[in-house]
Parts: C-alpha cells; sequence; structure tokens
C-alpha cells in the first residue's frame, strides 16, 4: 500500500492510504458479514482511509440512515480497531422525516444539526473524535458563517478531527476557508466530489447531483485545488458505477465528444500493462498531476482485489500523457 498526508495541522493531519473504501452500502444492500470480510481484507492489505455517512443509505430498504456507521461501529468493536484506521463521516445529507428526500427536506447545515448529527455519528461509530468530517452538500438557508463557525468549535473541543468539503460550489469553499481563515478558525482541507478518467458533459445537468453539476469535478475546482496544495482531493464513483466494463451503464452526461477517445486510449494501456480497464483508472487519479485519492465502494470481496491491484500499477510517462491527451480537443 501507499500512503499520503492529508491536513496540515499537527494535531489533526493524518497519513491515510491511496485508495479509499467507500461504505456507503454496508448494512444496506451489502450485507454485515459481507461488509465485515471486506473491511478485513482493505485493512489486512494496508487500507487505512474509510469513508461513510451519517445518511447512508436511507434510500436503501427502508434505511434510515446511519446502517453504515453502524456496521463500521460493530465492526471496529468487534476487531479492536482503533486510531489508525482513518473514519470520514458527513452531515447535511440526510433527510429531516421518512420518505422524504435529501434534496427537498435536508437537515441541513446550521450549528445545532452539525452538532447533534456529529455527536450520533460518534455514536454509532464509537469514536471519542471523528477523524474527518465533511460538509455533506449546499446548504444556502444557513449562513455560511454559522456552518463554518459550527465546525470549527467541534475541532475546538476535540469531537472532530479534520475537516472537508463535499459537492458544494467552489467559489462557497473558497469563501468558507476565506471566512475561517479570517477569524483564525480550522477550514475545509479535503475535498470529496466525483471525479473519473472520462468526465461529465458541461451542457447537461448530472444524473448525481439534484444541483445540476454541482457534485461533480470541474475545471474551476481542479484549477483550485492546483492552486492550493494543502488540500485534498477524494473522488468519488472513479469507476461510473461499472461503466467502465459495461460502457451501455454510462448516463447521458458522461456522452460527450471525448467519451469514445478516452475509452479506446484506456484499451490499449490495459492491453500494454496486462492491467484490467479499472485497474488503469484508478492509477491514472493517483499518480496524476494533481493526486487524487480514489474512493471506491466494493460489493464483494473481489471487486476489492481488482482495486487494490491498481495501487502498485505504475504507468509510464507515455502512457500517462497519451491518457492525458486522449479526447482534448
Amino acid at each position: 500500500m501507499r500512503y499520503r498526508t492529508i491536513g496540515t495541522n499537527p494535531d489533526t493531519r493524518r497519513e491515510v492510504s491511496v485508495l479509499s473504501l467507500g461504505a456507503m452500502l454496508f448494512g444496506t444492500a451489502t450485507d454485515e458479514p459481507t461488509s465485515m470480510a471486506i473491511l478485513d481484507r482493505y485493512v489486512e492489505a494496508g487500507g487505512t482511509f474509510i469513508d461513510t455517512s451519517g445518511n447512508y443509505a436511507f434510500w436503501m430498504n427502508g434505511g434510515q440512515g446511519g446502517e453504515s456507521e453502524g456496521v463500521l461501529g460493530r465492526w471496529r468493536r468487534s476487531r479492536g480497531v482503533g486510531d489508525e484506521i482513518v473514519i470520514a463521516t458527513k452531515v447535511g445529507g440526510r433527510p429531516l422525516a421518512p420518505g422524504t428526500s435529501y434534496t427537498d427536506n435536508p437537515e441541513g447545515l446550521s450549528a445545532k444539526v452539525i452538532r447533534e448529527s456529529a455527536e450520533r455519528s460518534r455514536e454509532r461509530l464509537g469514536m471519542d473524535r471523528l477523524h474527518l468530517m465533511y460538509a455533506h452538500i449546499e446548504d444556502t438557508r444557513v449562513p455560511l458563517r454559522e456552518t463554518v463557525e459550527g465546525f470549527a468549535e467541534l475541532v475546538a473541543d476535540g469531537t472532530v478531527g479534520l475537516l472537508g468539503v463535499s459537492n458544494h460550489w467552489t467559489w462557497r469553499v473558497e469563501r468558507a476557508r476565506s471566512l475561517a481563515a479570517a477569524a483564525g478558525l480550522p477550514g475545509y482541507e479535503v475535498l470529496q466530489y466525483q471525479h473519473s478518467y472520462v468526465r461529465r458533459r458541461t451542457d447537461r445537468p448530472s444524473q448525481l447531483s439534484a444541483d445540476g453539476d454541482l457534485g461533480a469535478t470541474s475545471g474551476d475546482l481542479l484549477s483550485y485545488v492546483r492552486e492550493n496544495p494543502e488540500l485534498t482531493l477524494v473522488a468519488y464513483g472513479p469507476l461510473l458505477r461499472g461503466g467502465y466494463v459495461r460502457t451501455d451503464r454510462l448516463d447521458a452526461g458522461l456522452d460527450g465528444p471525448g467519451k469514445q477517445p478516452r475509452l479506446a486510449a484506456l484499451a490499449e494501456v490495459a492491453k500494454e500493462t496486462g492491467a484490467t480497464v479499472n485497474q488503469v483508472v484508478l492509477a491514472w487519479l493517483m499518480g496524476g498531476e494533481i493526486p487524487v485519492l480514489p474512493l471506491v465502494g466494493c460489493s464483494s470481496v473481489a471487486q476489492l482485489e481488482e482495486a487494490l491491484g491498481a495501487v502498485d500499477l505504475d504507468l509510464s510517462v507515455a502512457q500517462r500523457a497519451r491518457l492525458d491527451a486522449a479526447g482534448v480537443s
């Protein structure tokens, strides 16, 4: 396994594995024994960075949210897992009532909700301090300063270590970080967005977010990370829900002019390296000009094994240049 440091504060920064494991469907679509087998194998392989959320997975099998955190908590206790494994969770995307949606009835990002959600997450996970907590989705109803101060209070009292943000407009991320810096408060240091090799079209709404392309990386977000190297970019959905293996599963938001050249370049490099297309995508993300930590969701140990194989896949300079140039007009 390879590792990378996230965060800049000596008191909260952590070294994490370059491959992050998504636990979104653990305890719902992925049953508990399978979930624990995947977690065991991930840690055995040197994995140390697991992702969940307080709202996972309210939409599955009559779930209410918290099912994923519950499985992780039981796994931590049964295996004696401590702070050597970094757990990231999120707040803001849980519906306020059963049968409603995070898009029309979300808990939001008020200071009160942030604190209450953190306490629920800590209880489910069995943790004294959450290693990393993200603001999950935008909440324009609450003043940004209140959200910034709400998160900072949790860091000050030791409830949370690192702060992150997901699915926000880039200008709002910068505004929040500027407010925090001006007040001498901790700000967002980890950014989690949908990002992959085949990029989303910019002329039609995304299928992944109710806010257009809000959940997907854009040119300005990548530029922002490039200009602020202290930030860490975590990429969810890097394998496009199996779309690289079954291209008929790629949604319309990915059907741009660069798709076919990029898929062709992937196939060529996979053949040259003897790797799978998925492994080439993950290796491309991990070793790019802007290093990205891919977040992979696995429903079986076999799927995890494939992803783990990407960690030691070193693409040549020529192969990376070919992948970068494909489909770029």
